[in-house]
């Protein structure tokens, strides 16, 4: 079983065809980021290269653009976006649509802040 190949300093994990190697699920990011740089990117007016759907989605959230949050994550079927997807609806309000996406995720519904929440999100994609 594949589990993850790396290509200079991009990173492809498990999940998806590359170059012909079948893989399982995407990883977050194709860049190294610290948790700080990922925040501190948030001043900037573009999301930082080389991040996968699931960071653009949260650092679209963490810029208060929602839409282009939700936008990134809805098509890509890993359980990384749905998590970040999960989390999206339970900011919007949306509880049942939310416990659907964890599930998808294979998360349990957190009993945490949303800001806590977004933190765990973004340090555990940031760790993959």
């Amino acid at each position: 079983e594949v589990v993850g190949v790396a290509t200079g300093s991009l990173q492809f994990g498990v999940g998806h065809a590359v170059r012909g190697i079948a893989t399982r699920r995407p990883v977050g990011r194709l860049v190294q980021m610290s948790f700080t740089e990922f925040q501190s990117s948030l001043q900037e007016s573009t999301v930082p290269q080389g991040l996968g759907s699931p960071l653009q989605g949260l650092w679209h959230d963490g810029k208060g653009e929602w839409e282009k949050a939700h936008r990134r994550v809805q098509d890509d079927a890993s359980t990384e976006a749905a998590w970040v997807h999960a989390y999206l609806h339970r900011k919007e309000g949306d509880a049942s649509n939310a416990a659907y996406w964890y599930a998808r995720a294979r998360r349990p519904e957190p009993k945490t802040t949303l800001e806590e929440e977004w933190a765990d999100i973004a340090r555990e994609l940031l760790e993959v």
